[in-house]
């Protein structure tokens, strides 16, 4: 046996049918949230016969898979740790692509693509196995349900996993795969902010009802909310630098019921995302207050929730140069990009890249032939995700481990 990147990317795609039949299985029965029992069952068939120290989640229906190394292992609970994350769970969306292997479940869909994660974090889990006897520490895979909004990693936090294998690990690695915006088979990442913090800011503006004829004899909340959400963005281009972004946008306005009658409430949420610890807290209290003292302005007053969701996803820079270095290895430099800026969307995954270094690692699934420029990007009901990266998405994720398990510390330099 040998830990040349060739030959995994050589067993890596023998293994290519059965990762492909495992994503369209997947695909075809899409599960939302956090519990995913016929998702679970699938990955747990996946992973039978194989060497893994497996766990199941108590507050969620996730696996962790605990894989042993046998070479020169350190002293007990000294042995070098990487965990490798793969999400498992898809969106309510009906999908509208024709693939032959479409949803099965109406108003489900895998439009992010997490159906291939899981299914090259499976195929990784085969490569790994199969080079046991020469790995110097142990990997954890991270099997995650409740990607899409319901904090599945901070549940797995909670469950555990982070303690799986006896200690914290070394580092860790994630991978996403996209159906636009690269050219296929093109990875993509930067070191320090890679995707922004998500935030909600929920706002009830409670007025008094009235006649539409006499808004005098009423308090409006309807003008007030509407002046609410114009200041907002004021606020944000004159409180915040431009050059640490600040994004809010209102993705609910509601109020009233006929034309004729001020309501007693108006609604407001909105999204916020900041690449920033810094500004994140800023905005915690710059934002509620801003809208207290609108309402206030008025007469009025104003129910107020911040809710904090996900951070700032940050990659390690060693990690990051680390992760880059093993695209080169398996596939060419040719093959990775780095980022010129962050992305606007966010990532549970932030949580587990505060706890250890790591880095997160876009992926282009753009379907062959199509333009990246012009393909429906993930969520959406139209997104196509090519299976012919499968295969080096799995060698990938067992490069990741096996060679920074091979390093001891000592990262190799980036391919050039």
């Amino acid at each position: 046996m040998t830990l040349s990147p060739d030959t995994l990317l050589e067993d890596a795609r023998a293994l290519s049918g059965d990762i492909a039949d495992l994503r369209h299985r997947l695909h075809r029965e899409p599960e939302l949230g956090l519990d995913l029992p016929r998702t679970q069952e699938k990955v747990l068939q996946a992973l039978d016969g194989l060497p893994y120290e497996i766990t199941l989640g108590t507050d969620t229906t996730s696996v962790t898979a605990v894989l042993r190394g046998g070479a020169g292992r350190a002293a007990a609970g000294a042995a070098p740790v990487v965990l490798l994350r793969g999400d498992m769970d898809a969106l309510p969306v009906q999908e509208a692509t024709g693939v032959p292997f479409s949803s099965e479940v109406d108003g489900a869909m895998h439009a992010c693509g997490h159906d291939l994660h899981t299914a090259m974090l499976a195929g990784a889990a085969t490569l790994l196995a199969e080079r046991r006897s020469e790995l110097p520490g142990d990997v954890v895979l991270m099997f995650q349900p409740g990607e899409e909004g319901h904090d599945g990693a901070g549940v797995m936090i909670r469950e555990g996993v982070l303690d799986a294998a006896g200690r914290k690990p070394d580092a860790a690695y994630g991978i996403h795969v996209v159906s636009s915006l690269l050219p296929t088979g093109v990875l993509a990442s930067r070191s320090g902010p890679l995707m922004s913090a998500s935030d909600g800011l929920l706002v009830t503006v409670r007025g008094a009802g009235g006649h539409g004829s006499s808004p005098h004899s009423a308090k409006d909340p309807v003008t007030v909310a509407a002046e609410i959400v114009t200041q907002l963005q004021v606020m944000i281009t004159r409180q915040f630098d431009m050059f640490d972004p600040v994004v809010l946008s209102v993705g609910v306005l509601r109020a009233g019921t006929q034309r004729n009658i001020i309501p007693e409430t108006a609604r407001i949420e909105a999204t916020v995302r900041t690449y920033s610890a810094a500004n994140r807290d800023r905005m915690t209290e710059a934002a509620p207050r801003l809208v207290r003292h609108i309402a206030a302005a008025h007469g009025l007053e104003a129910d107020i929730e911040y809710l904090h969701e996900y951070p700032v996803t940050v990659t390690n820079h060693d990690e990051t140069a680390h992760a880059e270095a093993q695209v080169g290895a398996l596939f060419g430099a040719h093959r990775y990009l780095t980022m010129p800026q962050p992305m606007s969307g966010s990532e549970d995954f932030s949580r587990i890249l505060e706890a250890v270094p790591g880095s997160f690692l876009f992926l282009s699934a753009v379907a062959p032939g199509a333009d990246p420029s012009g393909s429906p990007f993930n969520h959406s009901p139209y997104a196509v995700f090519d299976d012919g990266i499968l295969a080096d998405g799995a060698a990938l994720y067992a490069q990741l481990a096996i060679s920074r398990l091979a390093s001891d510390g000592r990262r190799p330099t980036p391919a050039v």
